[in-house]
Order: structure tokens, then C-alpha cells, then sequence
């Protein structure tokens, strides 16, 4: 054999992992191995690995040497872009994460960095490498803190394909996405055996740690996937609406739907009655390209929508309240999912157009004491904060401080519109009339009559979007079939937006 057979032959060998046994164990669990995750991730033929040869040096406990060290890192192009990516290998002594291990993660996220390209990192592992101690500890340490560094200067996108357990979930919860697997991924700080000893409760793994759970609980991940297939063609899609790293604009497509397509159904979309329902969804696929939009963290805090779609064959990052669920108020969780992704689509150059319909926040004990004014408030802080485009649009009601909140032209938006339909006002009118004619009210001989008709009076003298019109707080009165045409016009008009914020080292958002 020569040496050119001999470099092919140990490919062939690192190619097979932990072996076919191992490999076959992988397949009847529904999940592929790292190396066909990796193929279908990027471009054909694409994929360069490195540091393949690695070899983990632990000899304590009877522990071998580990070909690879269960993990496959390197990089290749993802729609034709340049994109670094690690998965672990769960053949190879469970994925476990060892020292040289971590150093192979470490060397792309370092270059990733440098080179200003996303990377794309798929877990799938049994946690740290018990046999190596504080080196395993101390490898998910710099792991860690190279995620936090390139934290806004490369989109960093986390898929849980396996296991996540312990230290380990905590790179993925820095990133900017998670992605995880329905029924074959869980991620959870303790297992279901330790909570059991220690607090007596009994829950299943699935339930405390699965893709449901924390997509639709927790908060903690942004997407779900039936399968791996499924999972890494959504990280294809994704990506085609993120920059490569923040120094650049987000790719732009030329448009394939007409820039000037008039939206006639939104004309009739909101109910004559103020408290009737209707589905936001519906209006943001009208106003947006083909009707084509990447939802995040769609099953959790389901009264606001954040979601990416191109308008003009642009990216945009859009938010809208769901007057479907809750009437569309801000509470806590829809606080903390906004904040998230007004800061992330700042970071990346991503115009924010955001739509309105908001009562206030939602009321109540539970509310306040979970910190309602804290988490509220970094909705104001991230919109307050943003320096890209925005854009805002109200649809009905926009009340007190949830419409301030909102986006409105006091928080930076650089184009306001309001809807016909729209109720600018500290309070809906019924509220403000018992409020202001409270004594009024009472004396007269028809009470009610007398509610009634103030409350219109009310209504039509400060609930609709003329009188914020006229200060200037809106900038048009459009009327809905108008919205796409008005918002693409208005990000070509921002395009050139040069906003600096005043020099220090960062800002104290209330976390």
C-alpha cells in the first residue's frame, strides 16, 4: 500500500465514526450521524473538514484514543455563502466532550469570527467527558465565551440533535437560534433522575427537556423539526435571510412579487366591533413577498409575532401583536421574545417594521410579580436602542404604554402610519369616559344614556389617528390596501439611515 492508499484508507476509517454497529444505532433512533448532517447542510461537495486527524489523549479509566474525538468541524458554502460548522458525533464515545474535542470547536469558532462567517453548530452528546474532569469543564469554558464574543458580529445558529445536557446547554442558549428535533432532542440543566432525588417531582425527559416543551414553555428554543432533514433544510432557509456578519446588509433577491401590489382584502380585515379578533398573520402575509415569512419561537408568547419575510426582495424583521390571543397584550414572555429579536435584527442590519394593535399590557398579580415594568421595559430599551430602519404601523388600538412601546415615534421610528381603523389613546374610550366624566355620569338621570354618549364623545375626539396626526406623531393616514406599497417605499427611503449611539462600553439593559 502506498501512501496515497494509505491517506485514503483512514479517511475511510474516520469516516465510520464509532463503526457500523454505532451507525446503525444512530439510524433506528431517527437520527443521522454528524458527517450526513453535515452533507446536507452544505452545498454539494462543499464541505472541507478539518483537524480530522485529532486524536483525544485521555488514557485514565481505561478510557482509548478517540479518532476525531467525536466531533466533525470545518467549513463550505450554504447557498453559495461561506459558512463554518461543528457537529458532534454521537458514534464516538457518545459525543462526548473532551479537551481536544473542544479544541476542535474553538479553532472554527475562532475562524468564524475572523473571517466574519456564521457558523452553524450541531449538538448532539452524552455532555463533558466525565474521564477527563476540569478539562472537559474548562473546554465548554472557552467554547462559551467565544460564543459571547462573536455575540452580534456573526449570526451563530444552534441545533440540538441529540442529547444537551448540563454546562453544555449553555452554548446554545447564547447563540442566536436553537433549533430542536421533535422526539430526538432534549436539552435540560438536570436530568429527570436528579430532579426526582432532589425535589421528589416525576417528569419524563421528554416533558421536562424535549423540542415541544421548550418551544412552546421554556422559551429556550426558537424552532422545531420533525426530523434532521427537515431541521438543517430550515437552517438553509434561515440563513438566506441573515448577513454574513454585521458589517454587511442581509442578502437581497430581486423582487418576485410586484413592489406595487395593492393589498385589497386588508381594506375589511379589522371588525367594526374593537373587541372582535382577527388574525395578524393574515395581514403580515398580505403586505409581505409571496406571502413567505420564517416565524421564531411561533409557539411561544403567541399574542406578538416576530418573524422574518422580504418586502422589495429585502429582509425585514417584522413584529405584530396577535390580537387573536390575549387581544394582543404585552406580558411578560411576549416582552422578552420582542426584546430578543429587535436586538438581534438590529445587530444584523435587519429593518424592523412593526404592526400594532395593542390594548396594553396584560393585568394582574401574576404580571407584576413577574416583573412586568422589568421585562416591559426591554422592549422600550431594544426598540429605544435599534439604529436600523423601522417602521410602524398601526392596525386598531395602540393604548398608554404598550403603544409607546410599540415602536411609536417617540422610541425612534422613522415612519409611522396609521390605519382608518386605528385608536391612538392613553386608554380605550370607555375606560377614559368613566374616568373623566366619572361624577358627571353619576348625576344624571340616565346614567348609562349618559356613559354612552360620552364615551362616543370620547372616541371621536381622541381615539382615532387624526389627532395624533395632527401633532405629528403619525406621519400618514394610509388606508390598509396601501400598507405594502407604503412600507417598501419607506425602507428604500431609510436605506441610507447613518444613526450613531453615544460612545461607551455597553448599555444596562434590565435582564
Amino acid at each position: 500500500m502506498n501512501k496515497n492508499e494509505q491517506l485514503q484508507q483512514l479517511r475511510a476509517e474516520l469516516a465510520l465514526g464509532g463503526g457500523e454497529k454505532k451507525i446503525d444505532s444512530q439510524h433506528a433512533k431517527g437520527k443521522l450521524t454528524a458527517r450526513e448532517r453535515l452533507k446536507l447542510l452544505f452545498d454539494e461537495n462543499s464541505f472541507v473538514e478539518l483537524d480530522a486527524f485529532v486524536t483525544s489523549r485521555c488514557t485514565d479509566f481505561g478510557m482509548k484514543p478517540h479518532p476525531g474525538d467525536g466531533v466533525v468541524t470545518g467549513y463550505g458554502r450554504i447557498n453559495g455563502r461561506m459558512v463554518y460548522a461543528f457537529a458532534q458525533d454521537f458514534t464516538v464515545s457518545g459525543g462526548s466532550l473532551g479537551e481536544y474535542h473542544a479544541e476542535k470547536i474553538v479553532k472554527v469558532q475562532d475562524y468564524a469570527l475572523q473571517n466574519g462567517c456564521p457558523i452553524v453548530c450541531l449538538w448532539d452528546s452524552g455532555g463533558a467527558r466525565i474521564q477527563e474532569g476540569v478539562n472537559a469543564l474548562y473546554g465548554f469554558g472557552k467554547i462559551f465565551y467565544r460564543n459571547t464574543i462573536s455575540s452580534g458580529v456573526i449570526p451563530q445558529i444552534s441545533a440540538i440533535m441529540g442529547p444537551c445536557a448540563g454546562g453544555a446547554v449553555y452554548s446554545p442558549a447564547i447563540t442566536d437560534f436553537i433549533y430542536m428535533v421533535d422526539k430526538t432532542s432534549y436539552m435540560f440543566i438536570t436530568g429527570p433522575d436528579v430532579i426526582k432525588s432532589v425535589t421528589g417531582e416525576n417528569v419524563t425527559q421528554e416533558d421536562l427537556g424535549g423540542a415541544r416543551s421548550h418551544n412552546a414553555k421554556s422559551g429556550v428554543a426558537h424552532f422545531m423539526a420533525k426530523d434532521d432533514a427537515a431541521c438543517i433544510e430550515h437552517i438553509r432557509l434561515l440563513l438566506s435571510y441573515l448577513p454574513s456578519n454585521n458589517a454587511e446588509l442581509p442578502p437581497s433577491f430581486a423582487p418576485t412579487d410586484d413592489i406595487n401590489r395593492l393589498c385589497p382584502d386588508l381594506d375589511t380585515i379589522v371588525p367594526d366591533n374593537p373587541n372582535k379578533p382577527y388574525d395578524m398573520y393574515a395581514v403580515i402575509r398580505s403586505v409581505v413577498d409571496n406571502g413567505e415569512i420564517v416565524d421564531v419561537q411561533q409557539l411561544y408568547a403567541p399574542n406578538i409575532i416576530t418573524c422574518f419575510a422580504r418586502m422589495g426582495g429585502k429582509t425585514v424583521g417584522i413584529i405584530a401583536n396577535q390580537p387573536k390571543v390575549q387581544a394582543g397584550c404585552l406580558d411578560v414572555n411576549a416582552s422578552d421574545k420582542a426584546a430578543r429579536f429587535i436586538r438581534r435584527c438590529d445587530a444584523f442590519n435587519i429593518p424592523l417594521v412593526t404592526f400594532v394593535d395593542v390594548p396594553g399590557f396584560l393585568p394582574g398579580t401574576a404580571q407584576e410579580y413577574g416583573g412586568i415594568i422589568r421585562h416591559g421595559a426591554k422592549m422600550l430599551y431594544a426598540y429605544s436602542e435599534a439604529t436600523v430602519p423601522k417602521i410602524t404601523v398601526v392596525t386598531r388600538k395602540a393604548y398608554g404604554g404598550a403603544y409607546i412601546g410599540m415602536c411609536c415615534r417617540a422610541l425612534g421610528a422613522d415612519l409611522a402610519f396609521a390605519w382608518p381603523t386605528s385608536e391612538i389613546a392613553v386608554m380605550g374610550a370607555e375606560g377614559a369616559a368613566n374616568i373623566i366624566f366619572k361624577n358627571e355620569i353619576a348625576k344624571a338621570e340616565d346614567p348609562e344614556q349618559r356613559r354612552k354618549e360620552r364615551i362616543e364623545e370620547y372616541r371621536e375626539k381622541f381615539s382615532g389617528p387624526y389627532k395624533a396626526a395632527e401633532m405629528g406623531y403619525i406621519d400618514d393616514v394610509i388606508l390598509p390596501s396601501e400598507t405594502r406599497v407604503r412600507i417598501i417605499n419607506a425602507i428604500d427611503v431609510c436605506a441610507g439611515k447613518r444613526e450613531s449611539l453615544p460612545a461607551k462600553k455597553h448599555g444596562n439593559i434590565p435582564l
